[in-house]
């Protein structure tokens, strides 16, 4: 039986207790775990999500605006690293109990795999919109900018996928120094990315005013008090 059968409920979108260590140890061992299309092993990510929230305080604001079932793209500035979409993914799941699927997975053989396992999928349009699709919460972060101060540009080469989706803004800043990761982080979430008018989800035009929306909605909750 392949790892994707092993068991008939898999939840991937819902973080789990974490099991009794040696029967986590002896399902492991045999086999019995599961891991889902995009490469997520749910036991694995849900060790280390503790780990990582008790390491790095997070902060969380604008819970009320991210939806406890269903599709939802959370678009969010990010830096030069690879803290924001953890900080990110803890604050998440400390607001809804929920994964989140964040996109741009490394291509590189070792990163790709261990980041998939943890919960990252594709930076492409397909995997996106599957996921979606399927009912997850999809971290879309902007490009990366100085110090985390800027909401970056979107990323137009998935906003055919995110036009179907409700879209959610946010952003991620640290209290460090300068905009350092060394201290508390906080998170806040806005309201639904909107357009004023009409559209085609389909539409390139559509794509396109979503794009600058939600690049403008991330900038005001980054000039907010």
């Amino acid at each position: 039986m392949s790892s994707l059968q092993s068991l008939d409920r898999l939840d991937a979108d819902r973080v789990a207790p974490l099991e009794p260590f040696w029967t986590a140890v002896k399902r492991r061992f045999a086999g019995r775990y599961p891991v889902d299309a995009f490469g997520l092993d749910p036991q694995i990510a849900d060790v280390f999500a503790p780990v990582f929230g008790f390491a790095v305080p997070v902060r969380v604001t604008g819970a009320e605006h991210l939806p406890r079932t269903g599709p939802a793209a959370v678009v969010a500035n990010r830096g030069f690293g690879f803290v924001e979409p953890a900080v990110l993914g803890v604050a998440v799941q400390r607001a809804t109990g929920r994964r989140l699927r964040v996109v741009g997975a490394p291509t590189v053989p070792f990163l790709g795999a261990a980041a998939r396992r943890l919960g990252a999928i594709g930076a492409s349009e397909r995997d996106v919109a599957v996921a979606l699709r399927a009912g997850h919460l999809v971290g879309v972060p902007l490009s990366p900018t100085w110090l985390r101060t800027s909401a970056g540009l979107a990323p137009n080469a998935l906003m055919p996928a995110l036009t179907h989706a409700p879209i959610i803004p946010a952003t991620v800043t640290s209290g460090g120094p300068l905009g350092t990761p060394l201290g508390a982080w906080h998170v806040r979430f806005g309201p639904l990315v909107t357009l004023d008018e009409r559209y085609d989800p389909d539409d390139p035009l559509a794509a396109a005013r979503f794009a600058d929306a939600m690049r403008s909605a991330v900038r005001e909750l980054l000039d907010a008090p």
